[in-house]
């Protein structure tokens, strides 16, 4: 195994012109730069210069260990660098699950400026889990869940970053819309539109038609914000969403359900990990306005 001492001598002899420049910039003696230099040919049986007078002439071992000193020092440098940012939380990777469709508008929000003040740190969203986005979370398969349910869980601690309000969009022309709240038997007629995600996690059946008995005519879904709202502002259907994603929807309005469903969007993290860039990733979402 080379010793690293021999090649930082090596590269600051070249850069310095001279063995006590080159002493002075290493804080060591001039000896003390001969001896490991002697020691280093000694067990490997080279000669790495000889003197010309009062120069140092490198031999062929030499300017090889030089050439060598050029690739790797830099290497472990930045190597070095890179620990002490991973050490300091600079450095890293975040993986973020989302349970929140609708929320991706407002998280490339926050990945902006989030990537801007974290260039070392890694970031990847998904909303693909095989057991579940809790599950996930608990086996390390993401960093951070956003979600607008969170489970109660030992290890597990949820930041509330905003409120909000389910209401009923409908088209601006649909009679609903002249309401100032609809009931639940008011969806017994109509084509309701949601994510595709399991009815006993939407809250506009759990928390609004199941306890009333009622369903509605239909229920379809779709993968796309976008089309949700063509849908229900061509009239084909209605949809319970977030009151702040229609801020500026054209041809549909919000109508709240019953006495209203309030919400929140939590981001959910592990207990105890303490990266800095996890901390920077929180406080920006917190601070992104809807």
């Amino acid at each position: 195994m080379i010793d690293i001492q021999p090649l930082a001598i090596l590269r600051e002899i070249d850069r310095a012109g001279s063995l006590s420049r080159a002493a002075e910039q290493l804080n060591l003696t001039q000896s003390a730069v001969s001896h490991a230099i002697r020691r280093f040919e000694d067990r490997h049986g080279v000669k790495l210069w000889e003197r010309e007078g009062h120069k140092l002439r490198l031999t062929l071992a030499g300017r090889y260990l030089l050439e060598l000193a050029m690739r790797v020092l830099p290497q472990l440098e930045h190597g070095a660098n890179v620990l002490e940012d991973y050490a300091r939380g600079r450095r890293g990777a975040i993986r973020v699950g989302m349970e929140c469709h609708p929320c991706q508008d407002w998280l490339m929000r926050v990945v902006d400026p989030f990537l801007a003040e974290w260039p070392d740190v890694e970031l990847d969203v998904t909303t693909a889990f095989q057991f579940g986005g809790l599950a996930a979370l608990q086996g390390h398969e993401i960093d951070i869940l956003v979600t607008p349910d969170p489970v109660e869980q030992a290890g597990i601690e949820y930041t509330p970053v905003f409120d909000y309000e389910l209401v009923l969009a409908v088209s601006e022309t649909h009679p609903l819309a002249k309401k100032s709240q609809v009931q639940p038997e008011n969806l017994a007629d109509e084509v309701l539109v949601t994510y595709p995600v399991a009815r006993e996690r939407l809250d506009i059946y759990t928390g609004f038609l199941v306890p009333a008995h009622v369903l509605p005519h239909r229920h379809r879904t779709v993968e796309t914000t976008d089309l949700m709202l063509k849908l229900v502002a061509s009239g084909r259907a209605v949809s319970a969403t977030p009151d702040w994603l229609l801020r500026g929807a054209k041809g549909v309005k919000g109508v709240k359900l019953g006495r209203g469903i309030a919400k929140s969007i939590y981001l959910g993290h592990r207990s105890g990990e303490t990266a800095s860039y996890l901390d920077g990733f929180i406080v920006l979402a917190k601070s992104v306005e809807l």
